[in-house]
């Protein structure tokens, strides 16, 4: 596991570290949100926009093409990053959600029927589930949902009843913003592809791909997407992955410069993918940062980045299930992703929040964008704690005692 002595290298290159004093400490714990960067992606962006900025594709002149250079660079970096065979099946968005829009505008929207059906989890984030429920309501498709157990699993019989020749769309996630499971998605693709052959697998893999290796080829996904923010790059810089011939067939679902072909005044003809889904002038800037944060990421290990998240993960699970008045929300046991959800029972996540921030302790509060699997606990909010590798154990343990001031300040009583 990573050393107490690399973390310490490892948060030199974090400039948000500098507004942390001892009288004023700053603990960042909402890295499932968005998060920090470091310098060494600050400065790629830096010297993109001083000495690199120019329209790519479109220009003969030095900037255009040394603006053509990094945008296409960056595409090059995302697909060795995820295992893709080609990088005409790496098409660029503002983030996972609009990567997951396109996915439903462009091929679901055209393929999907009545009599098909759509499965998904419960622990989905809204956008790998309002996306579905406003296709669904187009096409007449029925959405099926896939429930957990009480370790916070998708169950196998779940999959062998709801998974069925009707299928025609599975959307899962690789790892729940809230429960930190991480669902057996190449075991359910496989599944998938027996009893249904012409379905098509979606994997939500924004709180994946920063923590963990991934290899679209080896899961046999149809699509997978992602966002740059959550993985130490830029917002604005989203990845989808679709597999070639997948994406050749579909039509484009914005329309406008850089994806056009020949335009005529009564019809236009469009490039191929990637290109036919990348209209408009793209953000170069913020691809200019994915090969940074994806070198950054490399250097470190993906496996060694997981195992050491995991590590905080377990240490604040174990004390925190010690307080009879806190309920844990997120997976008991590994492998789970570096994150822990929890309430106090009299205590509004709200509140929890607030009183942790006078703290400098900056956690997450509310439904996390998942209201559907917090009905199914009977609640409405909660509050989540989520570790990067820039975090130390120290800072675990400052949470902790303060989760103490927290019962304190709320008249919960000590420990």
């Amino acid at each position: 596991m990573l050393q107490n002595s690399e973390i310490m290298e490892i948060r030199k290159d974090f400039p948000y570290l500098e507004l942390s004093t001892k009288e004023s400490p700053l603990v960042y714990l909402d890295s499932a949100a968005t998060t920090q960067k470091p310098k060494q992606v600050i400065e790629a962006m830096d010297k993109y926009y001083s000495y690199q900025n120019g329209g790519p594709h479109r220009g003969a002149h030095r900037l255009s093409m040394a603006a053509t250079e990094v945008y296409e660079g960056a595409r090059e970096s995302v697909r060795r990053f995820i295992g893709a065979e080609d990088v005409s099946e790496i098409v660029f968005t503002r983030n996972a959600t609009e990567g997951l829009n396109l996915i439903a505008y462009s091929w679901a929207l055209e393929n999907i029927k009545e009599s098909d059906e759509i499965v998904l989890s419960i622990m989905e984030h809204h956008a790998n589930l309002v996306t579905w429920q406003y296709v669904a309501e187009k096409t007449g498709a029925t959405l099926t949902y896939l429930y957990i157990d009480e370790d916070r699993e998708i169950p196998w019989s779940e999959v062998e009843e709801k998974i069925t020749s009707k299928t025609k769309l599975l959307a899962i996630t690789q790892s729940s913003n809230v429960l930190g499971t991480m669902p057996d998605v190449k075991k359910m693709i496989a599944h998938l592809r027996k009893v249904s052959p012409d379905a098509v697998a979606v994997v939500d893999g924004a709180q994946a791909a920063p923590h963990m290796p991934v290899d679209v080829v080896d899961l046999d996904c149809d699509f997978y997407v992602f966002s740059g923010h959550k993985m130490l790059a830029a917002m604005g810089a989203g990845v989808l992955y679709g597999k070639k011939k997948i994406l050749s067939d579909m039509k484009p679902y914005m329309y406008g410069g850089d994806m056009i072909e020949y335009v005529y005044e009564d019809h236009a003809s469009f490039q191929d993918t990637p290109a036919r889904f990348e209209a408009g002038t793209q953000d170069v800037g913020a691809a200019s940062s994915l090969p940074v944060a994806i070198q950054y990421l490399e250097d470190i290990g993906l496996d060694n980045i997981h195992e050491y998240e995991s590590y905080l993960a377990d240490y604040a699970y174990d004390q925190m299930s010690q307080m009879e008045d806190i309920t844990i929300l997120s997976r008991p046991k590994n492998p789970r992703g570096g994150l822990i959800t929890f309430n106090f029972k009299d205590a509004h996540p709200h509140d929890v929040a607030s009183i942790l921030d006078s703290k400098g302790i900056a956690i997450r509060s509310g439904h996390h964008c998942a209201q559907p699997l917090h009905r199914s606990f009977g609640i409405h909010f909660s509050c989540r704690a989520s570790f990067a590798v820039y975090n130390t154990i120290d800072e675990v343990e400052y949470f902790i005692k303060n989760l103490d001031e927290v019962r304190r300040l709320m008249g919960l009583g000590t420990r």
